[in-house]
This record gives C-alpha cells, structure tokens and sequence, in this order.
C-alpha cells in the first residue's frame, strides 16, 4: 500500500506541475516559476510521503551538502552532453547559425526543471529503489532502464531505436549514478544539466519533443546513428557510447562503495538506508 501512496503523490504533483508549464510555455518567466514551483513541491511532497509511509528520514534527500552534489551532477550532466555535441560537430553533423534566444532559454530552465526532478523521484527514488529492496541492485538497474526507455516512446518524434538509446545512456546511468552516491542530488542535477544544455544551450530537440529554441540558433544533420535526426542527440551513437562509459564508472564506484544490494539481502540492510555519501 505504501508503494501505491508514494507513486500517486509525486505523480499528482508531476501531471498538474508539468500541464501548468506547457500551458504557459509561450511566457518564459511564467514558465520558469511554474517549473522551478513543481520541482520544488515535488520534493516537499516525496519527502512527506517517505516519512508518513516508511517511517524514517528521508536520507536520500537530505540537506546537508544538497547543493555541492545537486552541482556536481549538473556539472557532470552538461559536461557530458557537451562532449557529444563536439563530437557531432566534428562529424558535421551539428552546426551553429547564430545566437538563439534568452527567454528560450528561461522557459527551457523552468520545464527542465520540473522533469528533471519528478522524473528522477519517481524512477530513482521510488521505483528502482522499491524493487532493488525485494530484487537487487541488478534486477533494479535493468527494469528501471527499459521502463524509463519505454517511456520515451510516448513522445512526439519518438522512435523504437530512440527509446533504446534512452534506456541504455540515461536509464541504466542514472539508475548506477543513484546506487554509487546512494542520494538523488546527484541523479536530478545529471539529468537536469544534461537536457538544459540540449535544449536551453545547444537548441537540439530532446528525447524526441521538437526542436528547442534555446541560447544557440543551431540544428543537426546528418545519418541518425551520428545526429539522432529526429529524436535528437539523444539517439546518435555518441551519446549511447558516453552514457555506457558513464554507467559502467557509476558500477564501480558503488561496487567499491558496498552499495551494490544482492537479491537475498534483506531491506533492512540495504545502504539506501544508512548511508550518505558526499
């Protein structure tokens, strides 16, 4: 029962968030207040749900150092898709115009925002930490992964081929990146910097939802396994390669850490529960 409580509390907070920022996407400020607003009470809302259904603190949100790590995974985030993108360009296949737009860029920040940080308290918090108590750290990382790929198929330009790069680059990488640091800081600030810099710098469509108009007048092209055509970056090789490189770095750091949860470990035991990391 407590499984069905968490989910439909960040879900409700998530569906009226995200429908107040598309409705007011044509205004940038409006749309950053929305957007910063729902990733704000989502938090606030997964924290009260936690403590009422688990009867514990909320460790994986925890305050102390929140904001180093919440930078450290932008930094990592937007250093990352940074790399793609050059890599791209050295191929000829992404190519800058011009200077894009600030206030594209505002309202890109605000709807980021808000995905970044329901989507990671939903995937990460909630269910791949609900079934890595019962099935490990493995099991978890798996279906985590395809079920965040899968997702993706919902989108405007989504492509079976898409949503595979999905599961593999930031499904399995932010699932890894949760069980290295054992917080989702982290996670939120990786996947939050990776798709700001998309959408709100390079001006790329991301994950599939239409061209961005972010600070960069820019565009891709090019084969879809260099550029990703339609779906975006997110679905060029070079991208699944860095989010591979990046999962198997996360692996090894919670393999090192002790974080890595066997099926036949009891919940009680699990580090999600008495560990923080910095």
């Amino acid at each position: 029962m407590r499984v069905v409580k968490q989910f439909l509390a960040v879900v409700a907070v998530s569906l009226v968030g995200s429908r107040a920022v598309v409705a007011a996407q044509d205004n940038a400020w409006l749309s950053l207040i929305l957007g910063v607003a729902t990733a704000a009470a989502a938090i606030l809302v997964y924290g009260w749900v936690v403590r009422r259904t688990e009867r514990r603190e909320v460790t994986e949100l925890a305050r102390d150092g929140a904001a180093a790590r919440l930078n450290r995974g932008v930094l990592i985030g937007f250093a990352m898709f940074a790399a793609v993108i050059v890599n791209i360009a050295l191929m000829g296949g992404y190519h800058v115009h011009g200077l894009g737009s600030v206030s594209g860029a505002v309202g890109i920040f605000g709807f980021m925002a808000a995905a970044a940080v329901t989507e990671e308290l939903m995937f990460r918090g909630l269910l791949f930490r609900l079934v890595e108590e019962r099935l490990g750290t493995w099991f978890s990382l798996l279906l985590t992964g395809v079920l965040f790929g899968l997702m993706h198929l919902l989108n405007p330009d989504a492509s079976l081929w898409g949503a595979t790069a999905i599961a593999i680059e930031a499904g399995f990488m932010l699932a890894a990146c949760y069980a290295a640091t054992r917080n989702l800081w982290v996670p939120i600030g990786l996947h939050f910097g990776w798709n700001f810099a998309a959408g709100g710098v390079f001006s790329v469509a991301v994950s599939g939802n239409g061209d961005s108009a972010g600070l960069l007048d820019a565009g891709t092209s090019g084969s879809t396994l260099l550029s990703g055509g339609d779906f975006g970056p997110e679905g060029s090789l070079y991208t699944v390669a860095a989010g591979a490189v990046l999962t198997v770095i996360f692996l090894w750091l919670a393999h090192r850490r002790g974080h890595i949860v066997t099926r036949r470990r009891r919940a009680a035991e699990a580090p999600a529960e008495s560990v923080t990391v910095s």
